[in-house]
């Protein structure tokens, strides 16, 4: 009887932990290419909400959760999807954060990610192409759509006083997606494109671009590019030759490094990066100087946003698999449901595992429309003295 007894509890013991597992959820950024500078943080606030939720012990009684790092280059799309097929093939990640730029997104989702069905949430991919892909319900995004972002510019252009733009994009989806985007909003508001034209990375020289950009003129001129590629190059030509004084700069040129580059010769300059306010995001920024990076940093708050929703749509699923998670990431991100913030992962892992329902709002003011993206708010900025200043929340 008392063997009887002993084997009776091995085996509830074994049923007990048996549900518990070693999750993986890869990261794929650019750590190198046109926006490494922006990388680093972005996978910083992915891998703080794994932490975080790994540490509770409270998801899928007391799954682990580990982050594996990918480099998707964000301009080669064939480098991009080695760098993912890897997470899935070999690495058998059960989620990805990713991808980063929206081209490289485009052909890992197709060729990677909906094949293989594996749940993509990007926290920065923005061409307005990707609202309409055929993604099967595997792909989300916690940055809202070039379409949403063209007008806001378009309206802060406006309230500068500016009246004829060039503009100049980086040669892909996501330059051509959002300066397309901003010329049909800046005219309809009446303004006036003197000229928009497509500059390919990577270049030594832009002096022949920056020479028809000045030639069509304008008072001030739209950078849709990277910082740390072109879209600096084509900045740099335009202040030293005169041809520009005034800039304005979307989400892949705003950073620190824009400052560093360019510093007090942006006074007159402004622009924009998707941002949020209140006690989300403040707990988010405080919780990422504790682990040593910068959580203003553009689109770090909705990487931390992307990793969460995944961990905590898998508690709602009761399952770790994208297949069976991802009709449930919709319903946690939305009302009705408790509000859940950033650092409150434990709460609302808590919360599901009892069957109530969360509204996770968490760093960036979560708020998902279909299909799947981010309804979008915005940061104005200024550079003023030098510094990046936020003007005002739109």
């Amino acid at each position: 009887m008392k063997k009887l007894l002993i084997a009776s509890a091995a085996i509830a013991l074994t049923a007990g932990t048996a549900s518990a597992e070693d999750i993986k959820i890869g990261i794929s950024m650019g750590f190198t290419g046109p926006l490494e500078s922006m990388s680093p943080a972005m996978a910083s606030g992915a891998e703080l909400a794994i932490k975080e939720v790994s540490d509770s012990g409270k998801l899928l009684d007391g799954s682990t959760v580990t982050a594996i790092r990918a480099d998707n280059t964000c301009a080669d799309a064939a480098a991009a999807v080695t760098a993912v097929e890897r997470l899935v093939t070999a690495d058998k990640v059960n989620g990805i954060v990713g991808g980063m730029c929206s081209g490289e997104t485009i052909a890992t989702l197709e060729k990677v990610g909906v094949p293989n069905g594996v749940v993509m949430i990007s926290p920065s991919a923005t061409s307005p192409a990707l609202t309409t892909i055929d993604d099967k319900g595997f792909f989300f995004r916690t940055s809202p759509s070039d379409a949403r972002q063209g007008e806001v510019m378009a309206d802060i252009a406006t309230e500068h006083g500016v009246k004829n733009v060039a503009i100049t994009y980086t040669n892909n989806d996501y330059g051509k997606g959002l300066a397309e985007s901003f010329k049909a909003a800046f005219e309809k508001k009446g303004g006036k494109v003197t000229m928009i034209a497509a500059h390919d990375d990577g270049k030594a020289d832009y002096a022949a671009e920056v020479g028809a950009l000045a030639a069509a003129g304008g008072d001030a001129l739209a950078v849709v590019g990277y910082v740390d590629q072109g879209g600096s190059g084509i900045t740099r030509g335009a202040l030293d030759s005169g041809a520009f004084s005034t800039f304005i700069f979307p989400d892949g040129m705003v950073g620190q490094a824009l400052v560093d580059k360019f510093g007090a010769e942006l006074e007159t300059s402004f622009g924009q990066m998707p941002s949020s306010e209140g006690e989300g995001r403040d707990k988010f920024v405080e919780a990422a100087k504790a682990g040593g990076f910068d959580g203003s940093s553009v689109f770090s708050g909705e990487a931390y946003d992307a990793a969460a929703l995944i961990m905590l749509a898998m508690q709602a699923a009761k399952s770790s698999d994208p297949k069976v998670y991802k009709d449930k990431i919709m319903e946690i991100a939305n009302a009705p449901g408790e509000k859940i913030g950033a650092g409150e992962l434990a709460k609302g892992l808590e919360l599901l595992a009892a069957g109530t329902d969360i509204d996770y709002d968490g760093a960036s003011a979560v708020e998902l429309v279909e299909p799947g993206e981010s309804a979008g708010t915005y940061r104005e900025l200024d550079f003023k003295g030098g510094t990046m200043n936020t003007v005002k929340v739109r």
